[in-house]
C-alpha cells in the first residue's frame, strides 16, 4: 500500500475534496493541502467536515493565499512567490492524502505547474474526474500528461451521477483502474461516504 498519494483533478470543481474525504474515510489517513487559494472557504475545512477528520490528522498548508484564484495569480496579488523547492512531503504515520489545486496544468508561478509539484514530491497520483459528458476527453488528456512525465497513476475516482458507458470508456481507453464511483450525495457526511464502496479492494491499489 502507498504511504502517500497526490489527488489531482481533470479540472477545477470535479470533486477533489469529496474524493479526498472518501479516501481518508477508507484509509483512516492524514490530509495535506500544500497550496490553499482562498481563505473564506478552505478545502481543509470542507474535507474535515466531510470525513469527520480531527485536527491532529491535518498538516498545515505551506501557502495560504487570500484570493480564490489560480495559485500563481493569488500569490501575485498577495505579493508572494510560490517556491517549488520549499515543498517536501511531511512526516506522517498513516496514509497521506495530498490534495492539489485545480488540474495538472494550473500554474504555481511563472514557470512551475501543479504537475511539476507532483514530480517534486515524487508521489503517485489518483485522478478525479466527472462522470458526465466531456469526461473522456479531459481524463485521457490528463492521463497522457502524467504518463509523459512517467508519473505513476494508481487509478481514477469518478464523481457524479453514475454513467456506465463513461466508466467503461475510461477504463478501456485510459488503461487505468476505476477505484470508485462517488454518486451525487444529498449531504456529504462521513456516514454517506462510508456507504460508498470501492470498485476495487484497497489491497490492489498499490
Amino acid at each position: 500500500m502507498f504511504s502517500a498519494v497526490f489527488v489531482t483533478g481533470t479540472d477545477t470543481d470535479v470533486g477533489k475534496s469529496v474524493a479526498c474525504a472518501w479516501l481518508l474515510n477508507q484509509l483512516q489517513g492524514e490530509y495535506w493541502k500544500p497550496v490553499q487559494s482562498g481563505l473564506e472557504e478552505k478545502d481543509v475545512d470542507a474535507v474535515c467536515s466531510y470525513a469527520g477528520l480531527s485536527a491532529d490528522r491535518v498538516h498545515p498548508s505551506l501557502y495560504e493565499l487570500t484570493q480564490p484564484l489560480s495559485p500563481h495569480e493569488a500569490a501575485k496579488r498577495d505579493g508572494l512567490h510560490i517556491d517549488l523547492s520549499r515543498f517536501s512531503v511531511p512526516e506522517h504515520k498513516a496514509p497521506l492524502i495530498v490534495e492539489g489545486a485545480g488540474g495538472l496544468m494550473v500554474p504555481l508561478n511563472e514557470e512551475a505547474l501543479i504537475i511539476d509539484l507532483i514530480e517534486q514530491l515524487q508521489l503517485p497520483v489518483i485522478l478525479v474526474s466527472r462522470s458526465s459528458l466531456g469526461t473522456i476527453n479531459h481524463t485521457l488528456l490528463s492521463l497522457e500528461a502524467l504518463r509523459a512525465r512517467s508519473i505513476p497513476v494508481l487509478g481514477i475516482i469518478m464523481n457524479g451521477e453514475p454513467s456506465p458507458h463513461n466508466h467503461e470508456a475510461l477504463s478501456e481507453y485510459g488503461q487505468v483502474p476505476i477505484l470508485a464511483q462517488i454518486p451525487l450525495l444529498e449531504q456529504v457526511t462521513p456516514e454517506a461516504l462510508a456507504a460508498v464502496s470501492p470498485d476495487l479492494p484497497l489491497e490492489v491499489w498499490a
